[in-house]
């Protein structure tokens, strides 16, 4: 099991950046594929991107291509979101998550992912 601790969340008015980082415990990090998810009020858990262990393959959801990115750093056992020209619609908690592989065929599915950070807020102003 690892523990995954996010920050950089906050309060940002519409078309502003944040980055978000999660960093994670264990010495297996560079071992397993991470991914955002996130959770606005009264909606499920929404996928928003993944990342390889070794940081060569990524994947989006349609809603935030092209404005946010994922990347790691196995070297500091950490994983981040840049978040560019964000909108209303991003307010949520977001929540890094690991899965125990290095990569999936189904990076969007929230079972995929065995541990879970605590999550951080992000609100976006209009």
């Amino acid at each position: 099991q690892v523990q995954l601790v996010e920050s950089g969340g906050g309060l940002v008015q519409a078309g502003g950046s944040l980055r978000l980082s999660c960093a994670a415990s264990g010495r297996t990090f560079s071992t397993r594929a991470m991914a955002w998810f996130r959770q606005a009020p009264g909606k499920e858990r929404e996928f928003v991107a993944a990342i390889s262990g070794n940081g060569r393959a990524t994947y989006y959801a349609d809603s935030v291509k092209g404005r946010l990115t994922i990347s790691r750093d196995n070297a500091k056992n950490t994983v981040y979101l840049q978040m560019n020209s964000l909108k209303p619609e991003d307010t949520a908690i977001y929540y890094c998550a690991a899965d125990k592989a290095s990569w999936s065929s189904r990076p969007d599915r929230v079972v995929e992912y065995d541990d879970w950070g605590q999550g951080t807020q992000v609100t976006v102003s209009s």
